[in-house]
């Protein structure tokens, strides 16, 4: 279920067989993490049916980064994380800009997670405080992430498995509680709300050199690992968004605290306790596993694209998210809709100029090649420069 980071990804028996389900759950694990648990309050404050149009145009927006970004790596005969591939088709200005992107990116998914697993925790065990399980959940995922220990595509294939049978119970045993009221909102008030949630839901570029990995030789299978592993979260996501939406509803969201409007949280307090425990440990153990990659990925870029000694790049990785836990200075919602808004904005518009630059100076004949798409991407620039500096102006109001 875990191995040493730097292992080759060849597997024996049956997964040797399956390295396309190993590649596309590696994407749908780093894809599906602390994000699925904040979509419903935002899309229950909008409205259901503009959250899912948005839900399903975010998502085919990602799907086409994610094509591209994997279309830069196969073009590249060097392996790198994300700030390597920056500078060698954007220079070093491409470089700083993708190093501060996936700054921002990761240090605000770990400390969302660090906030989810506690809160979570403390949900489902009922004593202590939230701050206390954020510690001990700290004190694991940082040793794990030292050691170079990461979750294997195996471990994700069984994780993403059970999130898909967990939602299907949930909705299945709760049919009687989703009322038709909470599904038919909408308030144009918060029509930029949902936007960075659901921007950080579907980021997941620090993932795709590592779905290169994982498929090793059977490179050929990359496009179809990225287009399925794109495509599962968007359907997870509208099925869980509607169920949860429809059982919790706008009202009984806005009656909680900040940082219980965690959709599995309030799933607990408004539907079945067993269902509600089941919810938040499959959601502690998904922001476990993408705790693990996000934390191993920044902590290579600082040690292997900026030779800081590894004891120090994992020091940089996990110090800041901590402090900010500690400090109490935010809470879940915002720091995703933040995060996604600002780090997806800027990391979606690097993906594309890599991708252009890379058809033209790429070192190495990719398994497959996409279309330009100028226009496409051009809008897709477009609205990540909005949000940025949407997300800038409300910050700063």
């Amino acid at each position: 279920m875990f191995k040493k980071r730097g292992a080759p990804g060849e597997y024996r028996g049956l997964w040797a067989e399956k390295k396309l389900l190993i590649g596309i759950t590696t994407l749908v694990g780093t894809i599906v993490g602390a994000g699925i648990l904040g979509i419903p309050y935002v899309i229950a404050k909008a409205g259901l049916l503009y959250g899912s149009l948005l839900i399903i145009g975010i998502g085919l927006a990602f799907l086409f980064l994610n094509l591209s970004l994997g279309e830069v790596v196969l073009r590249t005969r060097e392996q790198h994380q994300l700030t390597g591939y920056a500078e060698k088709y954007l220079g070093k200005k491409g470089k700083i800009l993708m190093f501060c992107a996936m700054v921002v990116n990761i240090y605000g998914a770990l400390t969302a997670y660090l906030i989810g697993e506690g809160k979570t925790l403390h949900t489902i065990l009922g004593w202590g405080s939230p701050l206390l399980y954020s510690l001990l959940f700290f004190i694991a995922g940082s040793w794990i992430v030292y050691n170079g220990i990461k979750a294997t595509g195996r471990m994700e294939f069984f994780l993403i498995g059970l999130l898909f049978v967990v939602v299907i119970l949930i909705g299945v045993f709760s049919l009687n509680k989703i009322s038709v009221d909470n599904l038919s909102t909408f308030n144009p008030a918060f029509f930029f709300l949902p936007y960075g949630v659901v921007i950080f839901a579907f980021m997941a570029s620090p993932g795709i050199p590592e779905v290169q990995e994982e498929l090793g030789r059977s490179k050929e299978k990359m496009k179809r690992a990225i287009i399925i592993g794109s495509i599962i979260p968007i359907i997870l996501y509208l099925v869980f968004t509607f169920i949860i939406v429809g059982i919790v509803g706008l009202d009984n969201f806005e009656a909680l605290s900040p940082n219980e409007r965690i959709a599995t949280v309030a799933l607990s307090l408004y539907s079945s306790s067993l269902l509600g425990i089941l919810a938040n440990v499959l959601a502690v153990l998904t922001m476990f596993t993408s705790y693990l990659v996000l934390g191993t990925a920044l902590m290579e870029m600082f040690h292997y694209d900026y030779k800081f000694p590894r004891r120090g790049a994992f020091l940089m990785t996990v110090l800041l998210p901590l402090f900010i836990v500690l400090l109490d200075v935010t809470h879940f919602i915002r720091v995703l809709g933040v995060t996604g808004a600002i780090a997806g904005g800027l990391d979606g518009t690097l993906v594309l100029l890599m991708f252009w630059r890379a058809k033209k100076r790429g070192d190495r004949v990719p398994e497959y090649s996409l279309k330009p798409h100028y226009v496409v991407g051009g809008l897709l620039i477009i609205l990540f420069a909005t949000g940025m500096i949407h997300q800038l102006w409300m910050q700063l109001g």
